[in-house]
């Protein structure tokens, strides 16, 4: 680690802590050359996962936009932040721990619904009106009926 005062290349470590939520190493540094010291922190690097929409295009995963589709299916649902915010931390988890450089869309929605109808079924059933685009009522329904008869085996 290059000084920040001499250009020495040469410091200890005098002080390691964690910080950000255990995401990241702050170290304090004294270099070996001047004897100031500065700050370093050490983080992960991550590897970015692409998005593949239904038109083909490709954009980086981006946490928020599940984040904000799992809000609106949840409106006026006795659904707590922190629920949503396991959800998403769950899903992040999963897409990143596949080693995949790119995931579809499709797979990131039926990630979203597998989480959602153990959360709350009437968001679940929201964010499926959307995500698989229902175009009638009969469409509607027999995903209503797939869940009743999912119900009973239980």
């Amino acid at each position: 680690m290059k000084c920040l005062y001499c250009d020495c290349t040469d410091s200890k470590v005098i002080d390691s802590r964690s910080a950000d939520d255990d995401r990241t190493i702050r170290r304090r540094r004294e270099c070996t050359g001047c004897g100031r010291r500065f700050t370093t922190y050490e983080t992960i690097e991550v590897i970015p996962v692409l998005v593949v929409k239904n038109n083909g295009t490709r954009q980086a995963y981006n946490a928020e936009k599940v984040r904000n589709g799992i809000i609106k299916s949840c409106e006026k649902r006795p659904v707590p932040m922190a629920v949503i915010d396991e959800v998403v931390a769950d899903i992040s988890k999963q897409i990143y721990n596949s080693m995949e450089s790119e995931i579809t869309t499709k797979t990131i929605g039926e990630m979203v619904m597998e989480r959602l109808k153990k959360v709350d079924e009437v968001a679940y059933v929201r964010y499926a009106s959307v995500y698989r685009s229902f175009k009638d009522l009969s469409s509607f329904m027999s995903e209503l009926k797939q869940m009743m008869k999912e119900e009973k085996k239980k």
